[in-house]
């Protein structure tokens, strides 16, 4: 058995071959100590015994480390299986709308169907934010969040078979079991099988966290917690992808950029020659423009209420710039006066229940369509005059632009790969885990669309 141990933590000193007849262990024993100065490694020679008393010896090894609780522990006897519990830094939120703090967190091993993976880089999304705020009906402190983001899986728990440790993956929000009665309708992308464990910031297995610090559980964040060296998800939540692809740039396909594009080719399925608007021009409402343009769209308005945005705009697609601030009609009227009637397809990527409205109201009557791709705050309702409806338009919404997670991720990663789509021009910053509250200042100030975490240092 060979135990390897984290430099701050708990270590074995070395010590001679053990002779298992007489192998007792305690907190007292002379070899067992605090070493906060260097690693530590030792090996227990089973050799000279038999199977049984291997397994005694094993057992025996399990139980005081267990009794630490403080090792990195991955040994490997007779075939059986025991994975370290981690000691990482994490980027927790103790609190809504007070500063992330950087923690030392115990990130459990993974249990049956579970995946632990190795963060190597996350990104900030408003969805984040947005939870970080408190004003999420589902938002439990304390937590670590974080959900777009690529890594490398360390360890799988029991009856986990489509990944293995060394896979680069991505973590999914939008499970995808291939079982539940959602997953085989074929009309949505919407997996039931974990949600009500992630809802409430738990794993399915046992209704409780992998994370904790200083013995206070920490609750995960829509199932994946990404602020973190190492985080656990279930098997469900992760696409495995090419490891070619630079998981510093593919880190942005776990949410932003598929949600644009998808809510253009899945949801609206906006044909050629189509007219369209976008309400918000951050990283999704570009990602829409992107995706209309591939589509064939003959006009791509962008609306938002920062002109400097129209620059940016114009590379991924928007052809027109308003300004709702230049105008003193409604903008559903201005989007109507410009286009003859109306728009076909418009798309709400700010998450303003008025602006919702707006989007559908400038869409043409007998034949708009209008998708919610917005999250809007807890409680907010949308409304609009019934007529709206009966002559014609329709109202929709989409999450994950129906993308079809561990079957789909992998898919638009290919795409990247052959330069089919954008991933590189969406990020405008780069910065460590250590720097993630600065990262959020620079997207609260409006000139981000996407800032890279670098996970590890």
């Amino acid at each position: 058995i060979s135990t390897h141990y984290s430099p701050r933590r708990y270590s074995l000193q070395p010590a001679s071959v053990l002779n298992p007849e007489k192998l007792w262990f305690s907190h007292s024993h002379p070899w067992l100590h605090k070493d906060r100065s260097s690693p530590a490694k030792v090996s227990f020679y089973t050799h000279s015994f038999s199977h049984a008393r291997a397994h005694n010896t094993f057992n025996c090894v399990c139980l005081i480390l267990r009794h630490v609780e403080t090792f990195d522990f991955d040994c490997d006897l007779f075939g059986v299986k025991k994975i370290a519990t981690k000691w990482k830094t994490a980027a927790v939120a103790w609190e809504a709308n007070k500063p992330l703090v950087i923690e030392e967190v115990k990130v459990a091993p993974p249990q049956a169907g579970e995946v632990r993976v190795k963060i190597l880089f996350t990104a900030l999304c408003h969805t984040d934010a947005y939870t970080w705020s408190g004003k999420d009906p589902e938002g439990l402190f304390p937590c670590i969040l974080g959900h777009e983001a690529a890594g490398i899986v360390e360890s799988v728990g029991e009856g986990v078979t489509e990944v293995q440790p060394g896979d680069h993956v991505i973590p999914c929000y939008q499970a995808e079991c291939r079982e539940c009665k959602f997953c085989k309708s074929g009309k949505t992308n919407l997996c039931g099988k974990v949600r009500a464990a992630t809802g409430v910031g738990v794993m399915m297995n046992d209704r409780k966290s992998r994370f904790s610090v200083k013995g206070t559980p920490i609750y995960h964040f829509m199932g994946t917690s990404t602020f973190s060296e190492y985080t656990v998800v279930h098997d469900v939540s992760v696409a495995k992808i090419d490891p070619k692809a630079p998981l510093e740039k593919v880190c942005l396909l776990g949410c932003g950029v598929p949600t644009g594009l998808g809510a253009v080719w899945n949801t609206a399925k906006v044909e050629a020659g189509s007219i369209v608007a976008v309400f918000g021009l951050g990283t999704v409402g570009l990602a829409v423009a992107e995706g209309a343009k591939t589509a064939g769209a003959s006009r791509i308005i962008g609306i938002d209420i920062d002109s400097k945005k129209f620059e940016i705009a114009k590379n991924f697609g928007v052809t027109e710039f308003v300004n709702p601030k230049d105008h003193d009609k409604p903008i559903q009227q201005v989007i109507v006066d410009l286009t003859d009637g109306g728009v076909d397809y418009s798309f709400e990527c700010i998450g303003n229940v008025s602006i919702m409205r707006a989007a559908l109201e400038c869409c043409h009557k007998g034949w708009g369509t209008s998708v919610i791709v917005g999250v809007a705050a807890s409680g907010q309702e949308i409304c609009t005059r019934p007529f709206q409806l009966v002559t014609g338009r329709v109202w929709k919404g989409t999450a994950f632009g129906g993308f079809k997670s561990r079957s789909q991720v992998p898919w638009l990663v290919e795409k990247y790969m052959k330069k089919e789509i954008k991933v590189d021009e969406y990020i405008t910053h780069n910065l460590t885990l250590a720097e993630i509250n600065k990262a959020f200042d620079l997207m609260h100030e409006g000139g981000c669309l996407r800032c890279v975490l670098k996970v590890h240092e």
